[in-house]
C-alpha cells in the first residue's frame, strides 16, 4: 500500500519559474519534490546559480541539465522521486539528483544510471560542483543581477523561512535524522536578517519551518548573539516585530509551546499552530516513540484555546500503524472530536526502507488502512464543516494570493497556510486588489475545507 501525493498533507507549493535566459546564458532546470524544507533548499541552490549566472529554465527543453531535488520521506515519495527522475532523464537527458532520497545513491544509480551525479540533503556545495562539471558557469556580472531576496519558487509576497535543519527525536517511523542529521539550529542573527531582506523585498508572510520548529536553539544552548538569542519563544517575538503574517509550522507540542500563545494572543504571531500529532491512543505513541508530554495534549489544547480563542490549529496523523487496533483507533476517533482541530491531514501507514517500525508485529491489512483513512477523514471533514460555518458573518483578515481572469480572489484568513489549508474566494468588487494585499472580508458563505466573503466596508 503506497499512498499517492493527494495523501500526503505536507506537499511544498508549486514552483514558480519565470525568468527569461539572455543570450548565450548557461541554463539549468529544477524539479523540487517533497516538504516545504525541501523547497527551501531548492531556492538556496537557484539563488547561488543565479549568482554564478546560470538562468532558471521552466521546462526541460531550455535547460542545458536538470536537477531533481528529491524526497524520501515514505516509500510512495521515493517512487514519485525515481518517476521525476526518469521523467527528467527522458525529456532532458542530462540529470543531477539531490535532496533526501541521495542520502541512498545507490538506490537511485540502480534504477537509473545514467544519472551525472547523486548528492545528498543540504549539500549545497556538492550539487554546484556537479553543474559546473555539466555546463560550465558563464557569469556576466554587468547583466546577470541577483535580486536581494535571492531566487523564491513561491509568489513574491510570501516565503518560507528555514530556522534549523535535522531533528533528534527517533521516531520510529521516520527516517529524518539518518537522512538529514541531528538539530542543527541556525543563529538567530541569521535567521532575522534573512527575514528583513525579505520583509524589504516586499514578502508580506514568513512561514516558518524545520523539523522541530519549538526545539530550535537546544542544540546550541539557546546563544544569543548580535542581540538575537535562538531560542522559539524570543524568535517569534523577533519576527513578529518586522510587520509581516508570521505562521509558525511543525511545533511539537511540548509544555514550552504555551509561552507562544500569548504572543499570538497580541497580535505578533498568527494564531496559528502546525502540530504533528500523528495519533492520540498512549500505545500507539509508544510504539510510534513519539514524546510521552504528548497524551496529554486535549489539556493543552484548552489551555491554548483559553488564552487565544481564535487560534487555529493544523496537524497531521497516521492511520494503520502497526499493531493499531479497533480500539486504538475508536480512541482516536473520539479524540479527534474533542479536540476540534480545525485543518487535518492524514495518511496510511506504510514501510519505509531502513525505518524501525518495518520491524514492528502485528502490520495492518490494506483494506483495513483504507477503511479507517476514509472513516477519519469523513469525521475530519465533519468538524472542518462545522468550525466553518461557525465563521459565517464574521470579519477576518485575508491575504490575496491570486486574482483569475474572471477577477475571483482566491485568498487565504489567518487560519489557512498555502496549499495546504484551505482558501476564501471573493466573487465581486476585486478589481483594486493585487496579490498580497491583506483586506478585511465579511464571510457570507461556508463549505467543507473554504470559505466565500465580501470585502468589508
Amino acid at each position: 500500500m503506497q499512498n499517492p501525493p493527494d495523501l500526503r498533507p505536507d506537499l511544498a507549493p508549486k514552483l514558480r519559474l519565470a525568468d527569461p535566459a539572455r543570450p548565450g546564458q548557461p541554463t539549468i532546470g529544477m524539479v523540487s519534490l517533497g516538504c516545504p524544507k525541501a523547497l527551501v533548499d531548492s531556492e538556496r541552490i537557484l539563488t547561488r546559480l543565479r549568482a554564478e549566472g546560470y538562468a532558471i529554465s521552466a521546462d526541460y527543453a531550455g535547460a542545458e541539465a536538470v536537477i531533481v531535488n528529491t524526497c524520501g520521506f515514505l516509500d510512495s515519495a521515493k517512487a514519485e522521486s525515481l518517476e521525476a527522475i526518469g521523467e527528467a532523464l527522458r525529456e532532458n537527458g542530462r540529470v543531477i539528483v539531490t535532496g533526501c532520497l541521495g542520502a541512498e545513491p545507490d538506490y537511485i544509480t540502480g534504477a537509473h544510471p545514467r544519472v551525472l551525479a547523486v548528492t545528498g540533503p543540504h549539500q549545497y556545495e556538492q550539487v554546484l560542483d556537479a553543474v559546473h562539471a555539466a555546463v560550465p558557469p558563464q557569469p556576466d556580472p554587468f547583466v546577470d543581477l541577483l535580486p536581494a531576496s535571492g531566487v523564491t519558487l513561491t509568489p513574491r509576497h510570501y516565503s518560507y523561512l528555514k530556522i534549523a535543519e535535522g531533528c533528534n527525536h527517533r521516531c520510529k517511523f521516520c527516517i529524518i535524522p539518518d537522512m538529514r542529521g541531528r538539530l542543527t539550529s541556525r543563529p538567530a542573527h541569521a535567521v532575522i536578517r534573512e527575514a528583513e531582506r525579505l520583509v524589504e523585498a516586499g514578502v508580506k508572510e514568513l512561514l516558518v519551518i524545520s523539523q522541530d520548529t519549538s526545539a530550535y536553539g537546544a542544540d546550541i544552548a539557546h546563544a544569543e548573539e548580535r542581540g538575537h538569542r535562538a531560542h522559539i519563544e524570543d524568535l517569534a517575538r523577533d519576527l513578529g516585530s518586522l510587520g509581516a503574517w508570521v505562521r509558525l509550522h511543525y511545533v511539537y507540542p511540548y509544555p514550552r509551546v504555551r509561552n507562544l500563545i500569548p504572543l499570538m494572543a497580541e497580535g505578533l504571531v498568527l494564531p496559528y499552530l502546525d502540530i504533528p500529532f500523528q495519533h492520540a491512543h498512549p500505545d500507539t505513541l509508544k510504539r510510534m516513540a513519539r514524546p510521552s508530554a504528548q497524551t496529554k495534549t486535549l489539556e493543552e489544547i484548552a489551555a491554548w484555546r483559553a488564552v487565544c480563542p481564535d487560534i487555529a490549529l493544523r496537524s497531521t496523523f497516521i492511520v494503520g500503524y502497526p499493531g493499531e487496533t479497533e480500539a486504538e483507533f475508536a480512541y482516536l476517533l473520539d479524540w479527534l472530536e474533542e479536540a476540534q482541530l480545525d485543518r487535518v491531514g492524514c495518511f496510511q501507514y506504510e514501510n519505509v526502507a531502513g525505518a524501525r517500525s518495518n520491524a514492528l508485529p502485528d502490520h495492518v491489512p490494506d483494506e483495513i488502512k483504507q477503511d479507517r483513512w476514509d472513516r477519519f477523514m469523513a469525521k475530519a471533514q465533519a468538524i472542518s464543516e462545522a468550525r466553518l460555518a461557525a465563521k459565517v458573518g464574521s470579519l477576518q483578515q485575508v491575504i490575496v494570493d491570486e486574482i483569475d481572469e474572471g477577477g475571483i480572489a482566491t485568498c487565504r484568513t489567518t487560519a489557512d497556510a498555502p496549499e495546504i489549508d484551505g482558501n476564501l474566494f471573493i466573487d465581486e468588487d476585486t478589481g483594486g486588489l493585487s496579490p498580497g494585499d491583506i483586506v478585511t472580508v465579511e464571510v457570507d458563505e461556508a463549505g467543507e475545507y473554504d470559505l466565500w466573503g465580501r470585502l468589508a466596508p
